[in-house]
């Protein structure tokens, strides 16, 4: 059915995705019944509270670890929330523990330092209790502080010189895994001595429709062609493998990256893509260089929303959008809510004037890209610990972020694209707990909204304010509006002074002329 879908609108389908795997297909299995699962890693699952695999990580596991045997790239659609992330590190980290190996052989790439520094807690949960190091390279220190917890330099003797065109030689990776943004991830191939990629084994595309961005793609080329080593390279790496593992890494294959290795040691680089919506354009996945990839997917719609995700619109009567924002909230009262707008300016401006509004119940604060990152983290930080009730954002929030037992999202700006809908919606209903996604609508809204939900395959039930809690809510209102005008009078009048003493040329110094 999905395939008649696209090719009668005429878009191309790449032959190994017209048949994929249904996740569905795969239930939630307890952490005991789990194939080969290292002893070390059930106890450290355990220890943050999982006794069981969810079905993403099942599919994974099979396809990895189990009879799958990390044959084949693998392409993973899942909806947000589905634990994509322990689906790809937990096989990494189980696969890697098995020998004593130090160098860096998997690399993780994600688009933004924020989901970056999640996954690597992920890693660290259970790679720590199997002696793996995960590094860290997002630009949030000094790239040479970045440096010193990535490369291990050896102690030299007392008197002993060293040439320094000899450095790459004398040091060596402080870490088995790597979680990095494109960006600085590129700032060590080319400047940092000794970091390589000649060892890698693993490499895994999280969002992977932003990675393949034409902002992101000058990192692609160069990670596959860094890890790509000769066999006098590699074959040290995997000579120091027990049996076991390094038989792994043997293929008879002739096809791909693998012609002219037949009975070598398979230098291979396996890779993962996982993303909610995951792209279907063949020029961008070709890109990658996919081995005979296998596509893991949820159900037949190319959009998948978290299972337990309930969708609600609100029909705004006037063009005053905020005021039923406010009632909607106070109905919300005590819950965790996200609310989404279409920029950072609007952010900053709706939460303004939600603050302004003197009888809410509840802490808001603002979260978008125009904040330094420390605000950012902090402001994060007490919405999951319930400090913060209500989180006003730009999509800066939207993608990938795991927040705990949010409730409900709200779109209060109808995106343009489904794929941001769909990456909104999915900060709640996450890991199969129940959340609600209201949207509310303007009336001219409305038909640009009908086509998006049908382009998802999903419907939103009616959801209904009283008039009377909007009428009662128009005099606050109007002086909330009022403080808002105001504020941004003064933003705008303190911005045009900053910049005109920017530009105010400065008065000449007096130059003595000396009279010889």
């Amino acid at each position: 059915m999905a395939e008649t879908t696209q090719v009668q609108k005429n878009i191309p389908v790449l032959p190994w995705m017209r048949n994929p795997i249904d996740i569905i297909d795969f239930k939630e299995t307890p952490l005991n019944l789990v194939p080969f699962l290292d002893p070390r890693l059930d106890k450290a699952l355990k220890n943050v509270n999982m006794s069981s695999l969810f079905p993403v990580q099942v599919a994974v596991w099979q396809e990895t670890i189990g009879p799958g045997s990390f044959e084949r790239d693998l392409c993973v659609n899942s909806p947000t929330g589905s634990g994509k992330t322990l689906s790809y590190a937990l096989p990494i980290v189980q696969m890697l523990a098995s020998h004593s190996v130090k160098c860096l052989r998997a690399l993780v790439v994600l688009p933004t330092r924020d989901l970056a520094v999640q996954v690597k807690k992920v890693f660290d949960d259970i790679a720590l209790a199997v002696g793996l190091s995960v590094g860290l390279a997002v630009g949030q220190s000094s790239l040479a502080d970045e440096i010193s917890t990535l490369i291990k330099v050896p102690r030299l003797e007392a008197g002993f010189c060293y040439d320094p065109e000899d450095y790459t030689n004398r040091s060596r990776s402080a870490v088995d895994i790597l979680v990095a943004t494109p960006g600085r991830l590129m700032d060590h191939i080319n400047t940092t001595k000794g970091f390589t990629l000649e060892h890698l084994r693993y490499l895994v595309v999280d969002e992977t429709d932003r990675l393949l961005g034409e902002a992101y793609q000058s990192w692609l080329p160069a990670v596959l062609k860094l890890s790509r080593p000769s066999d006098e390279v590699f074959a040290p790496c995997v000579k120091s493998f027990p049996p076991s593992i390094s038989g792994h890494f043997r293929t008879i294959r002739r096809c791909g990256v693998e012609r002219g290795f037949k009975d070598k040691a398979n230098p291979r680089l396996m890779k993962m893509l996982f993303s909610a919506t995951l792209t279907r354009n063949p020029s961008k996945l070709g890109l990658l260089d996919l081995h005979h990839p296998l596509f893991l997917t949820t159900g037949l719609s190319r959009y998948a929303f978290p299972e337990k995700l309930e969708f609600f619109k609100v029909i705004c009567e006037s063009n005053d959008k905020a005021l039923y924002l406010v009632a909607l909230l106070q109905k919300l009262t005590g819950e965790k809510c996200i609310v989404f707008t279409s920029s950072k300016k609007m952010t900053h401006r709706l939460c303004s004037l939600l603050k302004s509004f003197g009888n809410l119940q509840m802490r808001i604060k603002s979260y978008s890209s125009s904040q330094h990152q420390a605000v950012r983290s902090k402001t994060l930080d007490a919405f999951r610990k319930g400090e913060v009730q209500v989180l006003v954002s730009s999509d800066n929030l939207s993608r990938g972020t795991d927040v705990e037992a949010v409730a409900n999202v709200i779109i209060y700006d109808v995106p343009r694209y489904i794929k941001a809908y769909l990456h909104r919606a999915g900060r709640t209903a996450r890991a199969f707990q129940i959340g609600r996604c209201f949207t509310l609508l303007l009336k001219d809204e409305m038909k640009k909204f009908k086509a998006l939900q049908q382009k998802a395959e999903i419907s939103s039930k009616a959801f209904s304010l009283s008039p009377e809690s909007i009428e009662s809510l128009k005099p606050a209102y109007i002086s909330a509006f009022e403080k808002l005008k105001e504020n941004v009078e003064s933003e705008a009048f303190r911005k045009r002074k900053v910049n005109f003493k920017s530009t105010k040329p400065r008065k000449a110094k007096a130059v003595k002329v000396s009279k010889d």
